[in-house]
């Protein structure tokens, strides 16, 4: 289910993006645009249905976010990224120091867990 509101959120955006682009400026933005040539794109009609669209994309936009967020909320199971890392401090071990380095030696990693944590 997830899946398919991303796919739709995805879809929603491409979609905002180009209804956007296809807007006239109304000019006062960079100066640029908005001059007085007509065209279907100028009249009143079409720049209000082309207004209407943007905000219903908009809304269908902030409503599959929201969505998204809620379903990633309830997914999480309430668990902290902070549980799922190794709380041990590494130990340090007899790693050669590098040539030259001035007595500096590469950093090791903590090995990783053998199991996955257990799902509550």
């Amino acid at each position: 289910m997830e899946n398919v509101i991303l796919i739709v959120h995805l879809v929603i955006a491409v979609f905002l993006i180009a209804v956007v682009l296809l807007q006239r400026s109304e000019g006062g933005a960079l100066g640029i645009g908005g001059g007085g040539g007509g065209g279907l794109v100028s009249s009143r009609g079409a720049t209000s249905a082309l207004a209407k669209v943007t905000w219903a994309l908009a809304a269908a936009f902030i409503a599959t976010s929201l969505t998204l967020t809620v379903i990633a909320a309830t997914s999480s199971g309430g668990r902290s990224v902070i549980e799922g890392v190794s709380t041990g401090v590494p130990e340090a071990d007899d790693t050669p120091a590098l040539p030259g380095a001035g007595g500096f030696s590469l950093p090791t990693l903590p090995s990783a867990p053998t199991e996955p944590p257990a799902a509550d």
